[in-house]
C-alpha cells in the first residue's frame, strides 16, 4: 500500500485557506424532533475532529450520534447532541457561543511543551501555578498531598484526580494565601521536592514509574489521559477482571480490523454509554498519533456503538497483531478512567487555604479512599467531588457517610449519592460529575486569557 502522510500545514497558508473558505457551524432545532443538529465544516487539519468535540464536551452535551468525514481536504461533521436533561439546546446565549467559538474567529493551535522524566510538574500560568503529579495510587494520598499543599499555604482553586490502575494523576491550579503565583523559584522547590517524596512512596517506585509530563495550556482532561497514557497505564488494563478499578461489567468490546481496498483500520467500540465518552476515544486517537477520516456514533439505551476508520499519521493502517493488541488496551484505558461505582459526594463549603486537606483528611480517618475527585471554586465557594470506595475497594457502608456527614455537615453542605452500576443512563441527578467539570472549564478560560 502506498503511504499517504498526514500534509504539513503552513500558518500563513492555512490562515489563508480559512480567509478564503472559513469554517461554517450552523445548529438546527428544527431537523430533528427529540435533539438539536450541529453541522460543521472546515478545511481540513490535524486534531480539528478533537477540538470540535471538546468544545461540545466541555458544554455538557449528550452526544448521541455523530458523523465524521475528513478524507481530503474538507473536514464535515454532524453531531446529534442533547443537554443533560435530553432536551434541545435552546439557550441563545449558548447557541451564540457555540457559533463564535467554532466559527472563523474561534480556531486556535494549542501549543504544548514537553517535560519529560519527572514524578511532579510545576508551572505557572498567570496568578495561579499548575501542579502536575503522577505516580502509585495508595490509600490517603491524596490527602497527603492536599496537606502538604495546605502546611505552606497554598489553596487549590481547581484540580481534577483519576485513579486508574493503582495509578493516579492530578493536575491542580493553585494559589497562595495573597492570591499571587508563586514566582519564587526556592518555594516552588520545596513543593517539588516534599511532594516527589510523597509520590515515591517505596524504594522500588522507581522501577515502576515511567512518567512523562506536557505543560503548557492544555485542556485537563486532555492533559490526565495525556499523562496516564505517558505513564503507560494501559498496560495491565484487561489483565485482571478484579481489579476494582475495572469492573467486568464496564469491560468495553473493541475490536480493529482492515479494509485493505480502501486502505484503513476501522476501530469498533461497544460498551456502556456515558457523558464524554467519544471525547475519550478521540483524545486518545490523537495522542496516539492516529487519523480520523470517517467516524460514525451512536447510543442505543445503555450502550453506544462507535466506529472510527483511522491510519497512523504516516499513512499506515494497524497491520500487526502488536500494533492492534497496543491500540485496544489504550482505548480500553482511556474509556475505564472515568469509571466510576459506589458513592459520590458533592461538597460546599466557603473556601479557603486547607479546605481540601481538611476533607480528605476527613475521608480518609473515615476509611475512605478516593478514586476520582474534581475541585473547582465559584466566586467564594469551593465546589469539590469525591468518588469514594473503602480501602479494599469494595461498596462503602452508608453508615459510615452517615457518620461522615454528622460529622462536617456543620460547616460543609454534602449531597450523597449513588452511582448506579448502569451509570450511564442513570437519572440527572446523579450527573454531578459533569455538572462540576463545566465549572472547570469557566475556570480556566479565565485563567489563561
Amino acid at each position: 500500500m502506498t503511504k499517504v502522510c498526514w500534509p504539513y500545514f503552513d500558518p500563513e497558508y492555512e490562515n489563508f485557506s480559512n480567509r478564503i473558505n472559513p469554517p461554517r457551524v450552523s445548529v438546527d432545532n428544527d431537523s430533528c424532533h427529540d435533539c438539536t443538529l450541529i453541522k460543521f465544516d472546515s478545511i481540513n487539519k490535524p486534531g480539528i475532529l478533537l477540538e470540535v468535540v471538546q468544545i461540545l464536551t466541555d458544554l455538557d452535551f449528550i452526544i448521541t450520534k455523530a458523523y465524521i468525514s475528513s478524507d481530503g481536504g474538507w473536514f464535515m461533521d454532524v453531531f446529534h447532541v442533547t443537554d443533560q436533561q435530553g432536551k434541545k439546546i435552546t439557550d441563545s446565549k449558548t447557541i451564540d457561543f457555540i457559533e463564535k467559538t467554532l466559527g472563523p474567529k474561534g480556531q486556535s493551535t494549542e501549543g504544548v511543551k514537553s517535560w519529560k522524566g519527572k514524578r511532579v510538574g510545576v508551572h505557572s500560568i498567570g496568578d495561579h501555578t499548575v501542579i502536575e503529579l503522577i505516580g502509585r495510587d495508595r490509600p490517603g494520598l491524596l490527602s497527603e498531598i492536599s496537606a502538604v499543599l495546605a502546611s505552606l499555604q497554598f489553596n487549590v482553586i481547581a484540580a481534577e484526580v483519576w485513579t486508574h490502575n493503582r495509578r493516579i494523576a492530578c493536575v491542580l491550579y493553585v494559589n497562595d494565601a495573597t492570591n499571587q503565583a508563586m514566582d519564587d523559584s526556592k518555594r516552588l522547590s520545596i513543593i517539588e521536592e516534599q511532594l516527589n517524596h510523597i509520590l515515591r512512596g517505596c524504594e522500588d517506585d522507581e522501577k515502576v514509574a515511567r512518567t512523562s509530563f506536557s505543560m503548557g495550556i492544555t485542556h485537563m482532561d486532555r492533559r490526565l489521559h495525556q499523562m496516564l497514557f505517558a505513564d503507560r497505564d494501559y498496560e495491565s488494563a484487561g489483565v485482571t477482571t478484579t481489579d476494582v478499578d475495572c469492573p467486568p461489567c464496564f469491560r468495553p468490546n473493541i475490536r480493529i480490523e482492515r479494509i485493505v481496498e480502501k486502505g484503513y483500520s476501522v476501530v469498533s467500540v461497544k460498551c456502556k454509554d456515558r457523558a464524554k465518552l467519544m471525547f475519550d476515544i478521540v483524545c486518545t486517537l490523537t495522542d496516539m498519533e492516529y487519523v480520523v477520516f470517517h467516524a460514525t456514533i451512536s447510543s442505543e439505551g445503555q450502550y453506544a456503538s462507535q466506529e472510527y476508520f483511522i491510519r497512523h499519521m504516516d499513512g499506515c493502517t494497524l497491520d500487526t497483531e502488536g500494533e492492534k493488541e497496543r491500540a485496544i488496551k489504550c482505548i480500553e484505558a482511556a474509556i475505564q478512567r472515568r469509571v466510576s461505582e459506589g458513592v459520590s459526594l458533592e461538597l460546599c463549603a466557603k473556601d479557603r487555604v486547607g479546605l481540601l486537606s481538611e476533607v480528605t483528611r476527613i475521608l480518609r480517618e473515615n476509611g475512605l479512599t478516593v478514586s476520582r475527585a474534581g475541585v473547582s471554586t465559584v466566586g467564594e465557594k469551593g465546589l469539590n467531588v469525591f468518588y469514594v470506595r473503602d480501602a479494599s475497594g469494595n461498596p462503602v457502608d452508608m453508615k459510615i457517610i452517615e457518620a461522615l456527614h454528622k460529622e462536617i455537615g456543620q460547616t460543609v453542605m454534602v449531597n450523597v449519592k449513588r452511582i448506579p452500576a448502569a451509570y450511564a443512563k442513570a437519572p440527572v441527578e446523579t450527573r454531578g460529575w459533569a455538572r462540576t467539570s463545566f465549572f472547570f472549564g469557566n475556570l480556566l478560560e479565565r485563567f489563561l486569557t
